[in-house]
């Protein structure tokens, strides 16, 4: 009967229950039906102990890095050394906006900060050169997704650490599928701005233009490097490299750029602390919730009877891309990779899939699912930043979101795709 919780846990989502408490309300009940009363206390335990990890702190400070790149204008110099490459092609504005996310997405690793802090510069833009809002405010939230996949990213770490395996292996597979959806994006705007006429935004930048763009971008792209080759060298663990982005992005913004003031930074942290406060808690209670997991045996259920549908991994594999597609459009990446990893993925581990595959496909999937109707995440945050309603974004976003689905299969079914880098690096 215990395996009940979860069902009881989607019927608490619908009725709107915030997420926090639907984690801990579902399986509470199911024990105290059960009369395991003396369990119900591992659920406040495993909350607390969940959250105190020196692997998890890397999430706030990524968090924090990224605030302090949004209030130095950093992502600024980003947008206008995209706009020097690319700018001047019919539909520039649009390939900006992607070929942004995708810079930005090495430096912050979210899909939210991506939404906002490219969305509220680049949507107000677009609109000015004769897009319609709708395109613009779909495109930022279509290409925000790949902030997740390119490394460092959030939910990466939070898979790595709920299932014991290598952050720099998690993040050497995410390149090559970020710059696949990044690509197939662009390929998408490049067929609609010759069938329907898109802008040009601005001419053609001479080279003295693309090398000022470059010098001002030159520091803020240095980030990336200096995370992964500090991850990927040994010289640091991806925590001490998130902390080590803090102080680069700090310095950059106060000493390089100068567009960072003593008086900005209560405010960073605090908007940083917020951010990082909910992300915590969910993975706290989350955490709290596979407790309950691995007392219903629900894995090895799982196990049972997705075997009985099929041994064949391939088969299997589209199943689950459907499943995991589906939960993305209700469950935030994060939740939803500590409620169905360890569910998952031991069953397909067992079918011979590699961990690092299989925890890419995971990661993928779940983090487009944040740009997926009705529920996703950064489709509220789009349509709060350029005021227009869910309904028409999610109408809008349906071409961005089938690029980004044949990009899923491909990765799926083509391991190499993702497992190449890792590979190469000894990591897998």
């Amino acid at each position: 009967m215990l395996i009940f919780f979860l069902p009881l846990f989607l019927v608490f989502l619908l009725v709107g229950m915030p997420v926090f408490f639907a984690l801990l309300a579902a399986p509470g009940f199911m024990l105290f039906a059960e009369g395991m009363d003396r369990d119900i206390p591992l659920l406040f335990r495993n909350i607390y102990n969940g959250i105190d990890s020196f692997p998890l702190m890397a999430i706030p400070f990524f968090m924090l890095a990224g605030e302090v790149m949004n209030r130095s204008g950093i992502t600024l110099s980003l947008v206008n050394f995209s706009q020097s490459l690319i700018g001047h092609v019919r539909g520039g504005l649009a390939h900006v906006n992607v070929m942004s996310s995708m810079l930005f997405a090495g430096l912050s690793g979210s899909a939210v900060a991506d939404t906002s802090a490219i969305g509220s510069m680049m949507i107000p833009a677009m609109e000015k050169n004769g897009y319609s809002r709708k395109f613009a405010a779909a495109i930022t939230a279509a290409s925000s997704v790949i902030g997740p996949i390119i490394p460092p990213s959030g939910i990466m770490i939070i898979y790595a650490y709920t299932m014991e395996i290598s952050v720099a292996a998690l993040f050497a597979a995410g390149v090559v599928p970020g710059v696949m959806i990044g690509s197939g994006l662009m390929l998408l705007i490049a067929l609609m701005a010759k069938h329907q006429n898109l802008p040009i935004a601005s001419e053609k930048a001479t080279w003295r233009e693309r090398g000022t763009a470059t010098r001002k971008a030159f520091w803020p792209l240095l980030t990336p490097v200096i995370i992964l080759g500090g991850i990927l060298g040994g010289i640091f663990t991806p925590t001490e490299a998130s902390a080590v982005a803090v102080l680069y992005t700090l310095v950059v913004g106060m000493f390089v750029l100068r567009t960072l003031r003593l008086k900005d930074i209560p405010d960073i942290f605090t908007a940083s602390a917020k951010s990082s406060a909910v992300i915590l808690l969910l993975v706290g209670a989350a955490l709290a919730f596979k407790t309950v997991v691995s007392l219903s045996h629900a894995a090895e259920s799982m196990a049972h009877w997705t075997l009985s549908i099929s041994e064949n991994p391939l088969i299997l594999l589209f199943l689950i891309n459907i499943l995991l597609f589906i939960v993305g459009m209700f469950l935030d990446a994060g939740p939803a990779i500590i409620i169905l990893g360890p569910i998952l993925a031991p069953v397909f581990v067992s079918l011979g899939i590699d961990p690092v595959h299989f925890a890419i496909i995971m990661s993928v999937n779940l983090t487009v699912g944040l740009a997926t109707p009705p529920m996703g995440l950064v489709l509220f945050v789009a349509s709060s930043v350029s005021g227009e309603k869910v309904e028409t974004l999610s109408r809008a976003i349906l071409p961005f979101l089938a690029v980004e689905v044949v990009v899923i299969f491909l990765i799926t079914f083509f391991p190499s795709l993702s497992m190449t880098i890792p590979q190469w690096l000894g990591l897998a």
